[in-house]
């Protein structure tokens, strides 16, 4: 049954007539928008207790903090403000044990007159779920899509809203939460990280929420790793990436070969600075999808087995690696480098080519192809002969393309692999472990057999005494 969504009058007001609920606004920049929706609907006093804007950056430090970095919208400096905010409010209004306090904070820049700046911040709650009790804490990257600086403006009043509301009436639904901070935003906003923490949400998954984010339309992509949602602009900024893309279902020794002799090579480059090359796996939405279907268990078993081998995820919702560029191109990554198994080089080839009969085949190349990019192709034994990009069998009409892509290393093989481990076919493995046939362990790292046996992952049926578990 489809859910009404409120509009963002409908739930300052029921925030404002709520006794219970009491707080204070910290906005920094160009999200001041936020508190007036709480004015502008009424009976603001019974659910305001101050508001402050430091937009001069000599007033913030004066208040929060010399910012060392330079940076004030940044992630670092929203929790700062929370923090400081939060002690305010406990000296001052402590005592009270009839209500349920909290803070709203964020940091944003907004587009500017000269168009340099997109639009994007960092905003936070934290709040009592209930008079006297623990906090907890909402906290969001948002990337404003309108093209105007009072529309990105009353985009966060909006979205500030949402999430204030999210946090007292929808918090025992996580999915209903995330999707609801979109409400009455469509097609404007982008929510690309979300941690919501406390002893309120100990049991919610971060890597869920992050699929929840994908999956209903909030971002194209998101990141985590194994304790935490995390933002591009907070680690990859400036620094190489190498984006190895795959199914993980389950990772095999090959696909640890992969991650090894790709990620060894790209940071060997002549031009790239060794301590600063990164290395994130990529799991696409398509690949959780069954007949349109997501399935959480069998999102959360390849997460496992990432996070278990100390990647960092890359969650998208992007079928080709031009959406993904587009995406990591604001955070001004000097070498990108993208793993590509050969079959997969060669389907967006022919894809490209097929797809491009009407003059546009250098400029469709040209997008994915730039000075910046490299896609490393691992090798791979089809119908019994070793194929590699340097022999891939490309459309007649398009050799003269590729060779250039070869000739200028914006394609190059991987060179350092383990031709033994090539027969492993994942779709076999995954078979054998669901029938727990003899010998698939041999095909996995020692750490992901350790938890699929532990955890049931991939359907594997794990057996206590007696009884038998079957995890689907």
């Amino acid at each position: 049954m489809k859910q009404e969504i409120k509009k963002t009058e409908q739930k300052a007001l029921e925030i404002n007539l709520d006794e219970g609920i009491y707080g204070t606004f910290a906005e920094i920049g160009a999200g001041q928008e936020v508190a007036r929706n709480f004015f502008q609907v009424g009976a603001a006093a019974g659910t305001i207790a101050k508001t402050m804007s430091a937009y001069d950056k000599t007033y913030s430090d004066a208040i929060y903090g010399p910012e060392v970095s330079g940076r004030y919208v940044c992630e670092k400096r929203l929790y700062t403000m929370l923090d400081h905010e939060w002690e305010l409010m406990e000296e001052r209004l402590g005592g009270d044990r009839k209500r349920s306090f909290f803070i709203f904070a964020d940091t944003v820049a907004a587009i500017n007159y000269k168009k340099t700046i997109k639009g994007n911040g960092w905003m936070g709650v934290r709040f009592q779920i209930r008079p006297g009790g623990q906090y907890n804490e909402l906290v969001i990257h948002v990337k404003m899509l309108d093209i105007d600086n009072k529309l990105q403006q009353d985009a966060i009043g909006v979205l500030g809203v949402n999430m204030i509301y999210a946090c007292y009436y929808h918090h025992k639904n996580p999915e209903q939460f995330v999707k609801s901070l979109r409400d009455g935003l469509k097609g404007r906003i982008m929510v690309d990280l979300i941690r919501l923490t406390g002893p309120d949400f100990k049991d919610v998954d971060h890597r869920l929420l992050c699929l929840y984010l994908v999956k209903n339309g909030l971002t194209d992509v998101t990141m985590f790793d194994g304790s935490n949602s995390v933002h591009a602009s907070e680690f990859l900024y400036r620094k190489s990436l190498m984006v190895v893309r795959g199914n993980f279902r389950p990772p095999t020794l090959v696909t640890l070969d992969v991650i090894k002799s790709s990620f060894e090579q790209f940071r060997n480059e002549a031009d790239i600075e060794e301590k600063r090359a990164f290395i994130a796996s990529e799991l696409t939405l398509e690949y959780l999808s069954k007949f349109g279907v997501i399935s959480e268990r069998d999102f959360l078993d390849r997460a496992d087995m990432l996070c278990a081998l100390g990647q960092t995820v890359v969650l998208s919702n992007v079928n080709n690696h031009q959406s993904l560029i587009n995406y990591l191109s604001d955070y001004r990554i000097p070498h990108l480098g993208l793993v590509i198994g050969v079959r997969e080089l060669l389907d967006i080839i022919v894809e490209k080519y097929y797809e491009n009969q009407d003059g546009r085949l250098l400029v469709a190349f040209g997008e994915l192809f730039t000075k910046s990019i490299k896609i490393y192709a691992y090798p791979a034994i089809v119908n019994g002969h070793m194929m590699k990009a340097s022999n891939l069998p490309v459309p007649e009409g398009i050799k003269f393309l590729y060779k250039h892509l070869l000739d200028s290393e914006q394609i190059v093989e991987v060179s350092d692999y383990r031709e033994d481990l090539l027969h492993i076919n994942p779709t076999e493995v995954l078979h054998d472990i669901q029938k727990n046939k003899p010998g698939w362990e041999e095909k996995l790292p020692a750490i992901l057999v350790e938890t699929i046996k532990e955890k049931g992952s991939f359907g594997y049926e794990i057996k206590k005494e007696n009884e038998k578990i079957t995890h689907d």
